[in-house]
């Protein structure tokens, strides 16, 4: 599976959790950095910088995505595989 395949993947398991995701371009940083997840007025938001290559993408979304339980949830085993291997990322 391609890297844009998987993080189209990655988006819809996070809508079905309920998370939104926000593609912003990320200024005043100091530093380059990828996104992340955080809480917003008791909502959860996966902010994901819009200058960021496909692979940061999809590593920001996996970080931000283990922190669920994910047992009940259907994943294609590849994406079951990159989640369980995130260690790697």
């Amino acid at each position: 599976m391609d890297e844009t395949a998987v993080l189209g993947e990655l988006e819809a398991l996070a809508h079905g959790l309920g998370v939104e995701i926000r593609y912003e371009i990320m200024e005043g940083e100091t530093s380059f950095s990828p996104g992340g997840m955080c809480i917003l007025r008791g909502k959860r938001i996966i902010f994901i910088n819009e200058r960021s290559a496909t692979s940061d993408r999809v590593k920001t979304m996996v970080k931000a995505l283990k922190s669920f339980d994910l047992t009940g949830v259907y994943l294609r085993p590849a994406l079951r595989d990159l989640m369980d291997d995130s260690h790697e990322i």
